[in-house]
């Protein structure tokens, strides 16, 4: 995999995490440790990049782990 599939991955964790906690107990992790700040607004950004890499290279990470 490549370093951006990797990091790519984190991000939806992180936002699929924080939805979760959201979704159950109204509480966003990403407005917590950054607060009201631009840096929040960027991290959705990336998240949401993200998720739109991964839905065009969905392929890629269905191969998770194996070898071409």
């Amino acid at each position: 995999m490549k370093k951006i599939d990797v990091f790519v991955l984190i991000l939806l964790i992180i936002g699929g995490i924080n939805w979760g906690f959201w979704g159950v107990i109204d509480f966003n992790i990403i407005d917590y440790i950054f607060g009201r700040l631009w840096i929040d607004k960027v991290i959705y950004f990336l998240i949401g990049v993200s998720a739109f890499y991964a839905l065009f290279r969905w392929k890629c990470f269905c191969c998770f782990g194996k070898k071409k």
